[in-house]
């Protein structure tokens, strides 16, 4: 059994277009479903990657992955983690969350949070089989958005 091993590093600048083509292609097949893009899909990446922590997993020297951390006021959150869709189920996703709460951790915080869409059933499921646990759901006019929270021990 293989095993993929990816490099984690900072996004900077040079990352941005790599970054929204990635994000676009992650979110894309939920725009039918929901009604309109996805908030990733609106962000300005140039922006995001000087205001928040930004980490991308490389494979091969290819960009694959992206996972965007903030803290703010409710604790530390994963505002967005987008992995390539020709590189799903092959881990990748599962090293950004790790980095993720190891990050949580060494910046001081007991738990790590995370919000998605009602109609992102995938999400829900994955992040409850990985201990997140659904703690608030806040109305956005006609959807919800569903945050799950995950105790870090």
């Amino acid at each position: 059994m293989t095993t993929n091993v990816y490099a984690l590093r900072r996004a900077d600048a040079a990352d941005v277009p790599t970054v929204a083509t990635l994000v676009n292609s992650a979110y894309g097949h939920y725009v039918e479903r929901i009604g309109f893009l996805p908030r990733p899909m609106r962000d300005d990446y140039a922006q995001v990657i000087r205001s928040s922590q930004v980490t991308v997993a490389e494979s091969q020297g290819t960009i694959v992955g992206v996972i965007v951390l903030n803290v703010n006021d409710e604790g530390f959150v994963i505002d967005n983690v987008a992995v390539d869709p020709s590189h799903r189920g092959k881990g990748v996703g599962k090293a950004l969350l790790e980095f993720a709460e190891a990050e949580a951790r060494r910046a001081g915080f007991d738990s790590i949070y995370r919000y998605t869409h009602e109609k992102m059933t995938e999400n829900l499921v994955l992040y409850s089989r990985i201990g997140y646990v659904e703690y608030e759901r806040r109305s956005q006019g006609e959807f919800s958005l569903v945050y799950m929270r995950k105790h870090l021990g």
